[in-house]
């Protein structure tokens, strides 16, 4: 039997550097269920960059709209990902944006980000960004969202590991 894949997390943000802040997370799970939450920003949040949102083409409005209090959010996040090791290709950032949500709300997650890169071998690694993009041609992922993000990387990592012999084993 396959080794389960690992859980992975994507951050979609109102922009990058100082005062930037998540405005939907994405996650898939290792039986492909996904969790996405589109995030309410409090009113103290009002960073927004014009440019992150031609990619991801999430407006203020619909956030205000549709988004879900922070608290519901972390909530949905802690009950999904208790206790698990939870991966992001863009660690830096995906952390930085994560503890701002979690501290918006005085907790911390109940699970640990950590980065992609742990998970591979230097030739996986060198391979990435080509199977990444080979993923999401593949995945026909026209939406630049945080669940299909997450769903890219995991398909990815999967292909990955599909190259390989052995089978990649858990990291642990």
């Amino acid at each position: 039997m396959a080794e389960a894949l690992p859980v992975f997390l994507d951050v979609e943000a109102s922009g990058f550097g100082a005062g930037s802040y998540p405005i939907e997370v994405g996650c898939i799970l290792p039986d492909g269920r996904t969790l996405c939450c589109l995030v309410r920003p409090p009113d103290g949040w009002q960073h927004w960059d014009q440019s992150a949102e031609a990619v991801h083409h999430i407006t203020r409005e619909v956030l205000m709209q549709h988004g879900l209090p922070i608290e519901d959010v972390v909530c949905r996040l802690d009950e999904a990902l208790r206790g698990q090791d939870v991966y992001s290709d863009a660690w830096g950032n995906d952390y930085a944006w994560l503890s701002r949500l979690y501290d918006e709300v005085d907790r911390v997650p109940r699970f640990h980000l950590r980065s992609l890169r742990e998970l591979l071998s230097e030739a996986q690694a060198a391979r990435w960004h080509e199977v990444k993009k080979e993923v999401s041609e593949a995945l026909h992922t026209t939406r630049h969202r945080a669940s299909n993000d997450a769903r890219v990387l995991q398909a990815a990592y999967a292909r990955l590991c599909a190259e390989q012999t052995p089978v990649c084993s858990d990291p642990q």
